[in-house]
């Protein structure tokens, strides 16, 4: 069983800066990508960053320049800084990981969500 555990999230004004982590846990051969997503309130669930464990990040325009992702694929953790944010950052986050596991007729990969973490930019 793989679990991913964000943290960080927070109320905080425009303009303002939060880092969010995220770790995941379990029995994890290896990982592939691990990334950002954001779900507001009525919209879907969208891109933020992605990492792969080969160095490709991606970013949509709407957050590229404002946050930086990072990792350290060895400790199985994710970093996303943001900064400059807006009051349209405002949203649930979810950390995504793709990862290599162990099943009963040999290794696959799955993709693994978390909880989400509250983001909530506003004076």
């Amino acid at each position: 069983q793989v679990q991913l555990v964000e943290s960080g999230g927070d109320l905080v004004q425009p303009g303002g800066s939060l880092r969010l982590s995220c770790a995941a846990s379990g029995i994890i051969l290896s990982i592939n990508a691990m990334g950002w997503y954001r779900q507001a309130p009525g919209k879907q669930r969208e891109l933020v960053a992605t990492l792969t464990s080969g160095g490709t990040i991606t970013y949509p325009d709407s957050v590229k320049g404002r946050f930086t992702i990072s990792g350290d694929f060895a400790k199985n953790t994710v970093y996303l800084q943001m900064n400059s944010l807006k009051p349209e950052d405002t949203a649930v986050y979810y950390c995504n990981a793709e990862a290599w596991v162990l099943g009963p007729t040999g290794r696959y990969t799955r993709d693994y969500w978390g909880q989400g973490t509250q983001v909530t930019v506003s004076s």
